[in-house]
């Protein structure tokens, strides 16, 4: 069926949707949710429809922003061809998984190539991801799934050189240790392409934080300039679509927080593969608000990702590190970036526990690639050689080199919480404490968070500064203060 295209000015972010009208889809004999493959010219793609007797008129096909811009060319969209699409194979995988059955390699590399072109459905990848949480992946089948992600994704070639990374599987609020360990390992010679995520419960990733410096979104070509002129960058791994299959498994799973191990694993490895990485350090935060809760849980992921690494051509490092409470002292992007930048500049105000970690983790991996050991990251950091690095990183993503930790912009709506008696600090809670960051306005405004002033095991007297938030809203400011009374932040005893 020959149908006319008309631009309709709705974003899905997910699938693929065009809009028939009633008499049109009849004669097709079309229904609410069925597939339709549409052609223009040499162009193609798989669409759901969408049926209405008025919104588009006979003779006409409604795209949405995500379709039209697939199809059509300098906002003009003619003749497209219609015709009716079966439903894809990697269904029959997806009930396979439903009632706890293992799929083999050809089944879950038809499954991510569909993803990939947009042929399967939220609906129908939500029933992959809920079989994923009910019966898991075995190794083999997590081993295929990251195989598969690699093979349909991008790939970025920065020749045989020595290429690093690291990853922490999350849930400590700051733990900015990327953007310390990045120049330091740069500034020893070894080249690291850190693609790097934003927040999404969190009141800031790493690609936020480091936006605060300098832009994070670069076109292939000139992130491989940035490295050959630096040894490495810090950018936003979401704009580079070197999983594409997973980005989208992600943006299904992220409004119940489902996180099956399997396809935890698959998405970090993978991502570490396509830039080429052959050295990976993994941490994995423990504590009881983070992501990984029990030691017996660290362990068994430890091994799994030793495993997949070996099956990928990799060298893994994995530590488990304490995730009892937040490391560094800024939680926010501006707060955080400024910690960073402390620490780089050799500030008695840069968080000890942060620098501290920072060169265990730079350290390990300089001694992975055989370009060192922790003595050595320290003298690198000490001696302003990362400094001087990471000042050149930030010019050439385009940011400014010579940026005072001190003007970064904060909220200028501040609170701050006292002690309301005199004790120790047994406890800060990290998913209380980034709660109030993000109602604050973290990672939006940039300047938003709270600053600690204490760590656990610290003495403290009534009325001594335990934590200031900080926004550029007041009324964002006073919807913090009744997060106060009803989650415990800090706890002194």
């Amino acid at each position: 069926m020959i149908l006319r295209g008309k631009r309709i000015d709705l974003t899905t972010g997910d699938i693929l949707v065009a809009v028939m009208n009633e008499k049109d889809a009849n004669k097709l004999d079309l229904k609410v949710s069925d597939r339709i493959r549409i052609t223009a010219g040499n162009k193609n793609i798989i669409a759901v429809v969408d049926i209405s007797k008025t919104g588009v008129k006979p003779g006409e096909i409604g795209l949405f922003n995500d379709a039209y811009k697939k199809l059509c060319e300098k906002n003009k969209c003619y003749l497209l061809d219609v015709t009716l699409e079966q439903k894809p194979a990697s269904i029959y995988a997806i009930k396979k998984k439903l009632f706890g059955k293992t799929l083999n390699k050809n089944e879950i590399y038809t499954l991510v190539k569909e993803v990939v072109h947009d042929e399967l459905n939220a609906v129908e990848l939500s029933y992959f991801i809920s079989a994923c949480c009910s019966y898991g992946l075995n190794a083999e089948e997590t081993i295929n799934l990251t195989k598969a992600m690699i093979e349909f994704g991008k790939k970025l070639d920065f020749g045989n050189g020595k290429i690093v990374d690291k990853h922490s599987t999350g849930g400590v609020p700051n733990n900015r240790t990327t953007m310390i360990v990045v120049p330091i390992v740069a500034a020893a010679g070894l080249v690291m392409p850190k693609t790097s995520s934003r927040a999404i419960t969190s009141p800031a990733g790493t690609a936020d934080t480091m936006e605060v410096l300098a832009p994070v979104v670069h076109p292939v070509n000139k992130i491989k300039s940035i490295i050959k002129k630096t040894n490495a960058c810090i950018i936003w791994g979401g704009a580079m679509d070197l999983a594409s299959a997973d980005d989208k498994m992600i943006k299904v799973r992220y409004p119940l927080s489902l996180d099956p191990e399997g396809l935890i694993l698959s998405s970090i490895m993978a991502k570490k593969a396509a830039v080429g990485s052959k050295y990976v350090l993994i941490d994995i935060p423990l504590g009881i608000n983070t992501k990984v809760d029990t030691k017996k849980k660290a362990i068994h992921l430890k091994r799994q990702f030793i495993n997949i690494g070996k099956k990928l051509g990799m060298k893994i490092k994995v530590i488990i590190s304490d995730g009892s409470q937040p490391i560094g002292r800024g939680i926010g992007p501006v707060l955080e970036a400024r910690d960073v930048l402390w620490i780089l500049k050799g500030d008695k105000r840069g968080p000890e526990d942060l620098k501290k970690k920072s060169l265990k983790i730079a350290g390990m991996i300089l001694k992975m690639a055989g370009r060192g050991n922790e003595k050595k990251a320290k003298k690198i950091l000490e001696s302003g050689e990362a400094y001087k690095k990471m000042k050149q990183i930030i010019k050439y993503q385009g940011g400014d080199p010579n940026v005072d930790p001190n003007s970064l912009n904060v909220g200028h709506h501040t609170y701050t919480v006292r002690a309301v008696k005199k004790g120790k600090i047994i406890n800060i809670n990290n998913r209380s404490i980034s709660k109030i960051a993000r109602i604050a306005g973290a990672p939006v405004d940039q300047g938003a968070g709270i600053y600690l002033n204490v760590v656990k095991g610290d003495k403290v007297d009534i009325g001594d500064n335990l934590f200031t938030v900080y926004s550029a809203n007041k009324e964002k400011l006073n919807q913090t203060l009744e997060i106060f009374s009803n989650f415990p932040v800090i706890t002194v005893q």
